[in-house]
């Protein structure tokens, strides 16, 4: 695990402490029937002793990419003394693409994000906030976003359908809208193209580190730059995308083959990590093309550019995915579930998503027990109807722990047992019944995760 860098100053109000995290100053609130000696040591433990093997993010490594620029604010959304305003913005001639939460119960901004997007008009900003979702806020909460587009678009001269509007936080409380508003002339005033490190700082809820991403790839000779940011920690289970994910690049992409590469990348990276099994409400995962680069236009999908951009688009979103994954609320292991051998992917991830959703599954992997069972009880429940089980291998690593459907007779337990113990597991099951295969990626269930999200709204 790596050492986090914190500092933490107790305050004399008895309802408030404030640490700062790698930079980050938070604040969390203290219930009044509590000590805050008692939860100020709660909240230590959570960003001291969690993230799985987080990478150290070095701000400086984060390439501006040309054409975007990043401001935040402090507009005390929900805590004092914390960023949670940001703002992208992108120059005239930009494409952008999204997807988004398939929860019927999605936030009033997923809901105008879409009909923006469907308007065509082009996205000239992106404006997020964080500490309230704006979810389950019906006919106020859609009001309040509109205003907060109308606000931000006559601040840089654009129509209100040609900003993105993004939440994220507590569900079922209204936005303070007065307060997103008046942060907004902040984030206009620090933008600046190198501010990546710090959007990542500002979208954080229980994230206790920021998530974020960058490279630099030579397609047909000429430098294409990758950016992005991503949060997320608990109530992960996406049916799309992530929390929320942004990552720009400045590659010249047509628009259809925006929208075909959003999804190519969401698939293989967002849609396929899972701490909880709970899809949010406000799910989004967004591409931008600032169209800077020196490359030629990409206009088709079959060309060797557009599939060496592919595949730097989605190794850097699958970093930022497996991001949130290390960071889940009350993480101690990282673990990859790969299911191979089977009819079609749909099955494969199907099978992996009922491993890595299983709280038994999760729950044994905490405790480095090796009540394997409960990996076959899962494949068995997962759904699907025709699998012979008779013909299934389970690994763990390099262990055969189960073989044609039962047990291994050279599966000794201590060699199950000596697996679990590592902070990076990867188990796989090969299903013996085609050539399709699907990886998911998840994160064991600790006493920590109840803890967290019990004391959420604290």
């Amino acid at each position: 695990m790596r050492r986090l860098s914190l500092q933490v100053s107790i305050f004399t109000a008895p309802s408030q402490f404030r640490f700062r995290l790698n930079g980050v100053s938070l604040s969390p609130s203290v219930p009044r029937h509590v000590t805050k000696l008692t939860t100020a040591a709660r909240v230590i433990q959570r960003v001291s002793n969690m993230a799985v093997n987080f990478p150290s993010i070095d701000p400086a490594a984060l390439h501006p990419v040309s054409g975007v620029t990043l401001g935040w604010a402090e507009a005390n959304i929900r805590k004092p003394n914390r960023k949670d305003v940001l703002m992208i913005r992108v120059d005239e001639g930009a494409n952008v693409a999204g997807v988004f939460t398939q929860n019927r119960f999605c936030a009033a901004p997923v809901t105008v994000c879409r009909e923006h997007l469907k308007a065509g008009k082009g996205i000239r900003a992106l404006v997020v906030n964080t500490g309230n979702a704006n979810a389950g806020t019906g006919e106020p909460g859609m009001a309040h976003t509109r205003e907060t587009c109308t606000e931000l678009a006559r601040l840089i001269g654009v129509d209100a359908q040609q900003i993105l509007p993004f939440s994220t936080g507590v569900i079922l409380e209204p936005l303070p809208i007065d307060r997103l508003k008046a942060g907004l002339p902040a984030a206009l005033a620090n933008q600046q193209a190198a501010h990546w490190f710090d959007a990542a700082q500002t979208i954080m809820t229980t994230d206790t580190l920021p998530k974020a991403s960058s490279r630099q790839v030579k397609i047909d000779g000429h430098t294409v730059t990758l950016s992005g940011i991503s949060k997320g920690a608990g109530m992960i289970k996406p049916n799309m995308a992530t929390m929320l994910g942004f990552l720009a690049f400045d590659a010249n992409i047509a628009q259809p083959v925006l929208d075909e590469l959003v999804k190519h990348v969401a698939d293989r990276s967002f849609n396929c990590i899972t701490i909880d099994g709970d899809t949010s409400t406000n799910d989004s995962f967004i591409l931008i093309a600032s169209g800077k680069s020196s490359l030629p236009a990409i206009t088709l999908t079959d060309s060797p550019a557009y599939a060496a951009l592919r595949d730097a688009v989605t190794e850097t979103a699958q970093e930022l995915a497996q991001l949130i994954v290390r960071d889940g609320e009350g993480a101690t292991k990282f673990m990859t579930i790969t299911v191979e051998g089977g009819k079609d992917v749909a099955e494969c991830r199907q099978i992996a998503y009922a491993i890595g959703h299983s709280p038994l599954v999760k729950t044994a992997f905490y405790a480095s027990d090796p009540n394997l069972g409960r990996i076959l009880a899962a494949i068995g429940y997962a759904g699907v109807m025709d699998l012979d089980v008779g013909k299934i291998d389970l690994y763990l690593d390099d262990v055969l722990v189960a073989k044609a459907g039962g047990h291994n007779p050279a599966y000794k337990e201590e060699d199950g047992q000596r697996v679990m113990k590592k902070s990076e597991i990867l188990i796989r099951a090969v299903l013996g019944r085609g050539n399709a295969q699907a990886t998911v990626w998840t994160c064991d269930l600790s006493h920590d995760y109840v803890s967290i999200n019990a004391d959420y709204r604290s």
